[in-house]
């Protein structure tokens, strides 16, 4: 790459102002990660459109995200981090500008998925700037500010996705993206560092293929297990092709390629491998209930996607408030307290939320998301932090495209797993009955929603009070009730477990009372 000032020379200004253009960049980026999903239904009926092409809207995005993202840090080492980071904010705003005004889904998922591409590339390039612009021992306060991005961007999706849908205004929820994109294009040209890039960084074009095999096929199998099962041959096939794709790629980076797309040697570290490992594992255990409570909310207890979002909002809050608390303490005591006390929290958190009831209140609902907010912002920038802190300041991009491309995939397959443990309680007699109680909705109620798990099991309206539905809707609504009740705690259940092993591995991570990373590893020097 090309010469690049050292954070230590960079001024205290200068510095925050590269942490504001990478902040807009990438808020926008995770924000459609979640935005879009409560447009779902409207799309389907704009476009008259049915549920597995409309699908694609959604999984088309997160795949084109996942297969982007190991081609970002040779894009950053062959022609500059900030040209290319800019360059993928700008496109990532013309993209969603092209998704407002598509006339048809098939233009919508072509135009979904270079979004996804964009956001891909911006996403750790963003991450390599801004850990390069500070010193080590800041370098835990700036990602703890970043880090408010990261849990406030989907936190606040659903809830401007649902406003622009309640209002009509659906297109919007991507024309929006563009003046942030305008405003981050201009930002990262005046404020970020300039880097040349180097001629000398070599495309490894073998990788690039298996790895957009593997990482792109995990993604489909992932996004459509959920719907149509783990043994669905559709979903089978991907995963073996996915599979031996990545086995494939895993031979050709370790023994054919010279300058590997990514570099699987940095897992020969043992602390990047710890904190990879905690990363993907944390993956699971926190963003479990960003999943499942909406469910939740909206299934059990009757209330709007908007509505939902709101609920959720004490989860981003505190969080918000614990992040950059954590880095600053990061920069002192390193990341093993931090993980044993947030995933510690996180543990207890996630037991209770396994023995929610449909008569749980919703005040006692708002305090656990909180709790989970702080074990969050505790934990969430932790492992970027320590895997990044191993390696040379050059090979930061590579090193963060690894750690984004692998987090996705795990995220989503653990996503398709919560959903497939969820569904599992359900049985099919139960859904088929259920599919049939739909048409006592309109008998006695005019109401549009019914909150079909009351307590007791009598059904109730959202905004009057209670409504006694037919006898015989009220068998199924019960069975539906209980089933679903037991679903929610199976997949908290295991989420719990998941908290238990990130707790093990935090553990392992360096920190107080042992060595704290930045003092030693931090200092890394910049050559190969």
């Amino acid at each position: 790459m090309g010469p690049q000032v050292p954070a230590a020379e960079v001024s205290s200004a200068a510095r925050w102002k590269v942490l504001a253009a990478v902040v807009f960049g990438v808020f926008m980026v995770i924000l459609d990660t979640t935005v879009i999903n409560v447009a779902f239904k409207t799309l389907q009926e704009e476009y008259a459109a049915d549920l597995n092409l409309t699908q694609w809207v959604l999984s088309v995005y997160v795949m084109a995200l996942g297969i982007a993202t190991p081609l970002s840090g040779f894009l950053g080492d062959r022609f500059g981090e900030k040209r290319v980071f800019v360059a993928s904010v700008f496109t990532f705003g013309l993209s969603s500008l092209l998704c407002g005004v598509a006339p048809n889904l098939g233009l919508l998922i072509l135009f979904r998925a270079l979004q996804g591409a964009s956001g891909g590339i911006a996403t750790p390039l963003g991450t390599s700037l801004l850990y390069k612009a500070f010193p080590p021992e800041d370098r835990g306060k700036a990602m703890g500010v970043f880090g408010i991005a990261l849990v406030a961007a989907p936190a606040l999706g659903p809830i401007l996705g649902g406003w622009l849908v309640d209002l009509g205004h659906w297109r919007w929820i991507f024309y929006i993206n563009v003046p942030i994109a305008i405003v981050g294009t201009l930002l990262g040209s005046l404020w970020l560092p300039a880097s040349s890039g180097s001629r000398s960084a070599r495309f490894d074009p073998l990788g690039l293929l298996f790895s957009s095999v593997g990482f792109g096929s995990l993604l489909y199998a992932a996004s459509r297990a959920s719907s149509l099962g783990w043994t669905a041959p559709e979903v089978v096939w991907f995963f073996v092709i996915g599979v031996v794709a990545l086995v494939i790629f895993a031979v050709v980076e370790l023994l054919v390629v010279k300058e590997p797309l990514l570099d699987l040697r940095l897992f020969g570290n043992g602390a990047f491998l710890v904190a990879t490992l905690t990363g993907w594992v944390s993956v699971l255990a926190l963003f479990g209930a960003e999943f499942l409570m909406p469910l939740y909310l909206q299934v059990l207890r009757g209330r709007t996607a908007l509505e939902a979002g709101v609920l959720l909002l004490p989860l981003a809050l505190a969080s918000a408030v614990a992040t950059p608390v954590s880095g600053r303490l990061f920069d002192r005591i390193g990341a093993r307290p931090l993980a044993v006390v947030g995933f510690g929290l996180l543990a207890i958190n996630t037991w209770q939320f396994s023995h929610l009831t449909p008569e749980t209140p919703i005040r006692t609902i708002q305090w656990l998301l909180a709790l989970r907010g702080l074990a969050l912002g505790l934990t969430v920038q932790i492992t970027m932090l320590v895997s990044l802190s191993v390696v040379p300041l050059n090979r930061t991009a590579r090193a963060s495209s690894l750690v984004n491309a692998t987090r996705q995939v795990v995220q989503s397959l653990g996503v398709a797993l919560l959903a497939t443990i969820l569904a599992s309680a359900i049985s099919t007699t139960t859904s088929q009955q259920m599919a049939g109680a739909e048409r006592f909705r309109g008998e006695g109620v005019t109401e549009e929603r019914v909150v079909l798990c009351g307590p007791d099991g009598v059904a109730t309206t959202g905004t009057v009070g209670r409504v006694t539905l037919p006898p015989q809707a009220l068998g199924p609504i019960r069975t539906f009730c209980a089933e679903y009740t037991q679903g929610l705690e199976n997949a908290y259940t295991f989420t719990f477990y998941a908290s238990l092993v990130a707790l093990a591995l935090g553990a392992m991570m360096p920190g107080w009372p042992g060595k704290v990373v930045r003092r030693e590893a931090l200092q890394v020097s910049t050559a190969d």
